[in-house]
């Protein structure tokens, strides 16, 4: 691909000796050794690195993954230490006496208790499996003073749940999925900032080209207006072209200041993107070479429906969902609650023979629970449940198809895009050929000052063009890597 820009500058400067310009403006244009040289790679590679949205976006993942490891941590066995150090009452309390009757008498004790217990989570079931030692004491206080102290040596049991939800099996599904999710948004969160990266890069470019191309026009029309007021006073043009030649002129200067702000405000945006400081010095470096990628169209929609975050979060939204119809049917149904534990404990009056001679102790115990009444509210919760599974699955296919498509036309607007740059760098040569010509012919006398203008206006709308086109073939790029998550240049899924 040719170097239009390049080209098109080159031949302006040419140009100006003959018309009379300086080369203060353009050496003002030049870049100076110590400016800081930034290609486009280098420019995204800094900002992944250390640019505020990079950081931004590693900190969301960082986030996620310290969630997930919480969330298997809390699958390990647990190990809590609880009790009461010490619990003091004092007040009066119905006795029974052994006659029947009820004696309201004072009563004032001290109790403590300590415990030390390791859970863990029964994976397939949801139940919880515990073993656990403790020992507690009874002081109380008065006339007849009692010190009772019982020791637990050693105790495990189970509780269970049946016929309700495995809400552990559903919140392992869950954060798998959202872990997933959470690492493939990183990784498009990345090619977002590339992208954006990108379109910084070549506005800040675009802005330059523009600047030299208006002190180039700047000079030139100003050339043209001295030297059109010369042919005016000895009558060789007439009173209009002269008004024509200063309208240019100031148009010119006009174009001129515009195009410094504009490139003052892109040079600070894109410093924002990288992270420089607002004094640090930039100079761009951009190369005609781009990336060659072979369009697959099929391919490419195979790897969006792949490697897409939004493909994961469609297989998270349909097991909520489906948790919630399970949750409806078993949360308003027959339920029942198994207790059980085996142990071994001991009661004395001092604390070193709680711990002899311990006793077995058992307990075992199942709780049930089934609604007779509901009014059909258990129906109609349950149909809730299924009518919004319904749309959710409803939204995703949508949702996959409009994936289907965006992917699609990606992949085609890439080539559209690649074949559009080689198509305005052609037209930015023959814009600058043709108002080479058309100067060269003004300069003795063959065409008139509104066809030179006419030339000057089409080489500036061909040079916009080749900017806008270069600049939108690597946002199509960094797009297309983004809906698909894979790097074309090495035919490789992103990492």
């Amino acid at each position: 691909m040719p170097t239009a820009i390049a080209r098109r500058t080159l031949c302006a400067l040419a140009l100006l000796p003959l018309l009379g310009a300086t080369s203060n403006s353009l050496r003002a244009q030049t870049p100076t050794a110590s400016e800081r040289s930034l290609s486009l790679e280098d420019a995204i590679a800094r900002a992944l690195t250390r640019g505020p949205a990079a950081k931004s976006a590693g900190l969301d993942r960082d986030a996620a993954r310290w969630r997930d490891r919480s969330f298997n941590a809390r699958l390990l066995p647990q190990l809590s230490l609880s009790g009461d150090v010490p619990v003091y009452s004092r007040a009066i309390i119905p006795v029974v006496q052994p006659d029947g009757t009820t004696r309201f008498v004072p009563n004032q004790q001290r109790s403590s208790a300590l415990a030390m217990t390791a859970r863990q989570r029964l994976p397939f079931t949801g139940g919880d499996l515990f073993v656990s030692t403790g020992v507690s004491n009874v002081n109380i206080l008065g006339t007849q003073q009692t010190n009772l102290w019982r020791g637990t040596p050693f105790q495990v049991g189970v509780s269970q749940q049946l016929f309700r939800p495995r809400g552990l099996i559903w919140d392992a599904r869950e954060q798998d999925l959202r872990t997933d999710v959470a690492e493939r948004a990183y990784l498009e969160a990345r090619e977002d900032i590339a992208q954006q990266t990108s379109n910084l890069f070549f506005e800040l470019y675009a802005a330059r080209a523009t600047l030299a191309n208006a002190v180039v026009n700047a000079s030139a029309n100003d050339t043209l207006f001295r030297l059109n007021k010369g042919r005016f006073e000895v009558g060789r043009i007439g009173e209009n072209d002269l008004l024509q030649s200063e309208l240019s002129l100031l148009r010119a200067r006009a174009a001129l200041d515009g195009a410094k702000l504009a490139a003052d405000r892109a040079a600070a945006t894109l410093r924002v993107q990288l992270d420089f400081a607002s004094d640090a010095p930039l100079e761009l470096r951009v190369t005609n070479a781009v990336p060659r990628v072979t369009i697959d169209t099929i391919a490419v929609v195979k790897r969006a429906l792949e490697n897409a975050s939004q493909s994961r979060g469609r297989e998270l939204q349909d097991v909520q969902q489906r948790r919630r119809v399970n949750e409806a049917k078993r949360n308003t149904g027959f339920a029942a609650t198994v207790n059980a534990s085996v142990g071994f404990n001991q009661t004395a009056q001092t604390f070193s023979e709680s711990f002899r001679t311990p006793l077995q102790s058992q307990q075992f115990a199942v709780g049930v629970e089934m609604p007779v009444l509901q009014w059909g509210a258990r129906h109609a919760q349950i149909e809730a449940a299924q009518a919004d599974l319904a749309r959710v699955q409803t939204d995703i296919r949508t949702a996959r198809e409009n994936q289907v498509q965006e992917a699609l036309y990606a992949a085609l607007g890439l080539a559209q895009a690649e074949r559009n740059l080689e198509i305005a760098a052609k037209a930015d040569s023959v814009g600058a050929k043709r108002f080479e010509v058309a100067r060269n012919r003004y300069a003795i006398g063959r065409i008139d000052f509104g066809n030179l203008a006419i030339a000057q206006t089409e080489k500036d709308q061909a040079l916009q063009e080749y900017l806008r086109s270069l600049s939108g073939y690597w946002s199509s790029y960094y797009r297309l890597r983004r809906l698909t998550l894979w790097d074309f240049a090495k035919d490789a899924p992103l990492r």
